[in-house]
């Protein structure tokens, strides 16, 4: 679903998100799972130089690519610190500054709910599908004309938080209202 059509890049064509580059711990898991329990096509695979480890790429639709990383003398994550340390609902959802908080993938919103079934058959650990809308809360259990996303929030082996997303409106020049904050949380003048 094209949010704004009537926005365009003017400096550059931009095409969508080539590939996104994240590191695991265990290439060989990382496989299993996106490939074996999520069904991503496994497209390319690199061994890098001088034993460095392997780059990977899978398919996420739509030509677009995800990317892995495995060093073999990566360090090891740090919940809270590289990504966050629970799904939404279950503890802290922060991370550090150029950290990945998480990655949504584009779902058809009417197979949303079908898909947290699809992934606790095949043993992921899912919450329920989150209403997102702009209430207090920002999320509601019930859907409603203004839930603008409905989404599943799930975890890799790694622990990289994962999102089944699916846009459920368009959004219109109202939706956007707040003002940036810089880094001691003051709003932008």
């Amino acid at each position: 679903m094209a949010q704004r059509p009537d926005l365009t890049n003017e400096v550059f064509e931009l095409g969508g998100v080539h590939h996104v580059a994240l590191v695991c711990a265990d290439m060989a898991r990382t496989v299993d799972f996106y490939s074996g329990v999520l069904g991503m096509p496994l497209i390319k695979t690199v061994e890098l130089r001088d034993g460095l480890g392997q780059h990977f790429f899978f398919d996420v639709g739509n030509g677009d690519s995800l990317a892995f990383f495995w060093f073999a003398d990566g360090a090891e994550g740090v919940p809270g610190v590289s990504h966050p340390a629970a799904l939404p609902g279950r503890g802290s959802l922060t991370s550090a500054v150029s950290s990945m908080n998480h990655l949504a993938f584009r779902v058809p919103p009417e197979r949303i709910d079908e898909y947290v079934a699809v992934l606790r058959e095949r043993g992921v650990d899912c919450l329920d599908v989150a209403n997102h809308d702009d209430s207090g809360a920002g999320i509601t259990p019930e859907f409603h004309p203004g839930v603008f996303v409905r989404s599943i929030y799930f975890r890799d082996p790694d622990g990289i938080m994962l999102e089944f997303a699916a846009w459920t409106k368009p959004f219109g020049p109202d939706d956007v209202r707040h003002p940036p904050v810089d880094a001691t949380g003051a709003p932008r003048a």
